[in-house]
């Protein structure tokens, strides 16, 4: 896909049971779709109920998508979602260099590309 060098790849982490409030941001804030991952959390303190280590459940949201909806979607995460929330969410982005398999317009600049033509 041309113009990577323009994408992020958000990875937002959450306790479990937040995934869909967090899709709900995602997709207000103009991504398309995300892929979740189930996941655990260790820390620093452990919990334990009669002697069994209590791992948190965790899910991973990771969505990829231009610059300027990752900036949207990481300020929406940081003030509807964040870590003093009850979802302890948060965010973090990485740079895409390259991606197969996906289109490359999302709802905004499917528009801009309409009014190029």
């Amino acid at each position: 896909m041309d113009g990577c060098e323009q994408m992020k790849a958000l990875f937002i982490i959450v306790n479990a049971g937040f995934t869909e409030s967090i899709m709900d941001i995602v997709r207000a804030e103009g991504a398309n779709g995300a892929t979740i991952i189930n996941a655990r959390g260790e820390g620093a303190q452990h919990e334990s109920f009669m002697g069994i280590t209590v791992d948190s459940e965790k899910e991973i949201i990771l969505t990829i998508t231009d610059i300027a909806t990752a900036k949207r979607i990481m300020h929406a995460i940081k003030e509807k979602a964040g870590w003093k929330s009850p979802g302890h969410g948060i965010c973090f982005a990485m740079p895409v260099n390259k991606v197969i398999g996906m289109s490359s317009v999302t709802p905004k600049n499917k528009e801009e590309n309409e009014k190029k033509s």
